[in-house]
């Protein structure tokens, strides 16, 4: 795994250096604590004779000492450092050591990206280039260094799970993580199995795991430090750890990478863990509902109904459409302990791909809030979008035998599971993540973003905890 350190820089060149550069019409201009003239010319005089693109990272011959390298780190106005250090720790993979001869604007946002930039899942595979083995930031700040680290780390951790192939994550395998890792990091954790949840009335995560061999979990971490103030925070992940379908069965080019369909639970899971390593002083309540969606002669059936521990009743007219179900009993569970704030995150319709695209995350809910964590997301650097929850939409909900149906109108889908959802929250404020297309990247990688899995919104929901009162 790639190292950050921090150091003071000094002008000792005769090293692998990387450095922010810019491209202005047809001249090149560099960023750089090196006071060496010649080697700022020589840097600057390589890029123009490569006709070097505006963004991206070249690598150049070090102009001091052949021996070494220079990454030269093409920036424009809209380029951030997370991005740009990402760039660079992935175009330097392989190489032991790189001092960043650069000044960062943000320490943490760069220890960040370098991580994140270099990550790389090799659990089935030996990548071809090992990552980079550590990158120095020329910076004293350790606080921000730290917490760069933290939430890079848990970022990873996120992708790493989201990666892992379904026969080696099922929903009692992600139940025994969570319960470790969490444990680890100092919080309280309980896990419901199958006769528990009976106990409890979860019959949306009883329903959807009656299909498959694993049975179904549900998982409750609580991080509530001594001196912890201001508002609770509830957050309800979705976990399906496969999705076939269900006998609402899927095509074959639709089921490939629906091993992805547990990203909710697992941003929370390490959203949780970042808040506790960093010392955050509220109480959080993460939920992680966690089930295995499967066919066979014990699955559920289209026209089931289902009654939840609140007395609504729902009628299953899409097997397909099970996240919303196991994450209503995550949403009434979470409302029942009173919090003032509630925030679920799914990979939870491919209508949020119709509608925003494969990079941005859908927001929902109650309306100011909304706002709210659309601006937070804004902050820290994702793409997210506030969308709203027409009441029209809601009547196509409604069922002839039951209170609801789990599944409505295909028009505006992303909203009308918001509204299903919506009808099981119970908080002044609540607010749905839509992230099935942002979760997991299919093309190349950009920026901090590897191809695949991505940890997104870790970071929004961080800063939503940390924004809380």
């Amino acid at each position: 795994m790639t190292e950050i350190n921090s150091t003071e820089f000094t002008q000792d060149l005769s090293r692998n250096l990387a450095v922010f550069a810019r491209k202005d019409d047809d001249s090149y201009s560099i960023d750089t604590l090196v006071t060496d003239s010649e080697f700022v010319k020589g840097v600057e005089s390589a890029l123009a004779t490569l006709d070097a693109p505006k963004t991206g990272v070249v690598r150049l011959v070090n102009p001091a000492d052949p021996k070494f390298a220079v990454f030269a780190v093409l920036r424009d106005e809209k380029t951030t450092t997370r991005a740009a250090v990402g760039d660079l720790a992935r175009a330097a993979a392989g190489v032991g050591e790189v001092v960043l001869a650069s000044e960062v604007d943000d320490v943490a946002e760069a220890a960040e990206g370098a991580l994140t930039g270099a990550y790389v899942f090799a659990e089935y595979k030996e990548p071809k280039k090992a990552p980079l083995g550590t990158l120095i930031l020329a910076s004293d700040d350790e606080q921000a260094l730290n917490r760069g680290q933290v939430i890079a780390e848990q970022i990873n951790r996120t992708r790493d799970l989201v990666n892992l192939a379904p026969n080696d994550l099922v929903p009692e395998t992600l139940a025994q993580i969570a319960e470790d890792e969490a444990s680890a990091a100092g919080l309280d954790v309980k896990v419901y199995r199958e006769k528990e949840l009976e106990e409890i009335g979860a019959y949306g995560h009883l329903q959807v795991g009656r299909g498959s061999a694993n049975g179904p979990r549900l998982v409750r971490i609580e991080w509530n430090p001594e001196g912890a103030e201001g508002e609770t925070i509830a957050l309800v992940g979705k976990g399906i750890t496969f999705d076939t379908g269900g006998y609402s069965l899927k095509p074959s080019n639709a089921m490939t990478e629906m091993k992805t369909d547990m990203a909710g639970a697992a941003t929370v899971l390490n959203t949780l863990i970042a808040a506790a390593r960093l010392g955050l002083k509220k109480k959080v309540v993460g939920w992680l509902c966690l089930a295995e969606n499967m066919v066979s002669g014990k699955a559920g059936h289209p026209d089931d109904v289902i009654v939840y521990r609140n007395g609504t009743s729902v009628e299953i007219n899409n097997t397909d459409a099970e996240g919303r179900l196991v994450l209503a009993d995550g949403l009434l569970l979470a409302c029942e302990e009173k919090p003032e704030k509630v925030i679920d995150i799914a990979t939870l319709t491919g209508a949020q791909m119709v509608a925003l695209g494969e990079r941005t995350t859908g927001v929902m809910g109650t309306c100011e809030y909304a706002k709210e964590i659309a601006g937070i997301a804004k902050k820290v650097g994702e793409d997210a979008w506030h969308m709203p929850l027409p009441q029209h939409l809601r009547e196509s909900l409604d069922s002839d035998v039951a209170d609801l149906q789990n599944s409505g109108s295909r028009f505006g889908g992303m909203l009308t599971a918001g509204l299903f959802l919506k009808e099981f929250v119970d908080a002044p404020n609540w607010v749905h993540l839509d992230i099935a297309g942002p979760s997991f990247n299919r093309s190349k990688p950009y920026g901090a973003t590897p191809k695949g899995a991505t940890g997104v919104m870790l970071r929004t929901m961080l800063g939503a905890l940390e924004a809380t009162n």
